[in-house]
């Protein structure tokens, strides 16, 4: 669906793009072999030497997709080719790593075979994504009627707002066998989160726990927000897209209305500069902020905005170009001494504040690519 923008805002797109490939086309080349999630002295790490089932594993391939998918350049399709082989290890446990798996698999190979097959038709990506889509599927709680987060018995009836993010997978696997039971799974866990994980005034809290027998709601944490009964700003952008991109693999209307809900949140909380602070909720002092936390939500708002009415369009597509431009003009670096483009991620309040991560540049780009009229989408 083609979006309506102003022909100044359509310049900036597309010069921002083109600052996008002339980064990528170095960083690229210059990145081939890793899998990065962050930066040292600017350069990026390998995270798959550290840890082969760390859950951002997938989102370099999914960067290198997508610059795929708009330039038709094959030098991005082997290396993306390369990270999806390199991570069958984990998903086939030839080293023991798959065991450190959990509700992440959606956001990993989503990024690494679902979009290679959506591109190329590649029958060996189709049978990993199913793979990793049943793998998925293992986690759901029947009696809970949600999927379990992360691993260990202790965390059995854990929750959290991040796997709405991973539901597509599942989505994606009923679209491509006709099986039912991955989109009623994919559903179940997307109408427990809507009960109990997202607040009366659109906020949203990031874990709940649940007792696994009868699905009641023990207690809720603050997780990587501030506190308990605080709002972190990144589960806030993961419950707009997550939203969002329920209500578009099933026409459930109440999934665009809490999307809306809580992106109207959202756009209340940055109206001051349009970059997030890591938690809502926080003190005003120190000022903390997570980038990654605006693209993503930009991203999401972008779809809210083609699926409501004309005249609710400018509220949604508006506030997502005014996040990307403050993150444009203030938090990116187009030079080639740092590989990231967004700076100044953060992993949660209390640890890893104002980092490159490799998400950022993903959902930066893909919001940048939704902008400039892209069709393609891998969620």
């Amino acid at each position: 669906m083609m979006l309506k923008i102003s022909t100044e805002d359509q310049q900036w797109v597309d010069t921002v793009w083109e600052k996008i490939k002339i980064k990528m086309n170095f960083v690229s080349k210059k990145t081939a072999g890793k899998i990065p999630y962050t930066t040292v002295n600017g350069t990026y790490d390998d995270k798959f030497l550290e840890d082969p089932a760390w859950w951002t594993n997938g989102f370099w391939s999914g960067i290198l997709w997508l610059m795929y998918s708009e330039t038709g350049n094959e030098q991005y399709k082997t290396l993306a080719e390369e990270v999806e082989t390199r991570m069958d290890e984990v998903l086939y446990g030839l080293d023991g790593s798959f065991e450190g798996l959990y509700h992440d698999v959606g956001f990993m190979w989503m990024l690494l075979s679902v979009a290679n097959y959506r591109l190329t038709c590649n029958p060996k990506s189709r049978v990993r994504g199913l793979i990793a889509a049943n793998h998925l599927a293992a986690r759901f709680n029947i009696n809970g009627g949600f999927i379990t987060a992360w691993n260990s018995k202790e965390r059995e009836g854990w929750s959290i707002i991040d796997t709405l993010m991973n539901l597509p997978l599942l989505y994606w696997a009923t679209e491509e066998t006709g099986y039912t039971r991955y989109r009623q799974i994919a559903q179940a866990h997307a109408d427990k989160t809507a009960e109990n994980v997202v607040r009366d005034d659109g906020s949203v809290t990031h874990i709940v726990e649940y007792d696994c027998e009868k699905g009641e709601v023990i207690k809720t944490l603050g997780g990587q927000g501030y506190g308990e009964g605080s709002s972190w700003s990144r589960g806030q952008s993961w419950a707009i897209y997550g939203f969002v991109l329920s209500y578009i693999h099933t026409l459930n209307q109440s999934y665009l209305d809490i999307a809306k809900r809580v992106a109207h949140y959202f756009i209340a909380c940055i109206s001051d500069t349009y970059i997030p602070r890591i938690d809502f909720r926080s003190p005003e002092e120190p000022v903390y902020i997570d980038t990654t936390a605006g693209a993503i939500a930009a991203c999401g708002m972008i779809e809210i905005s083609k699926h409501v009415p004309e005249h609710e369009k400018n509220l949604y597509l508006r506030s997502a170009i005014n996040i990307l431009k403050a993150l444009e003009k203030e938090q990116c670096d187009w030079t080639v001494k740092k590989d990231s483009i967004l700076q100044n991620g953060s992993e949660s309040y209390s640890s890893g504040r104002h980092k490159s991560i490799i998400y950022g540049d993903y959902y930066f780009i893909e919001a940048i690519l939704k902008l400039k009229g892209s069709g393609i989408s891998f969620w």
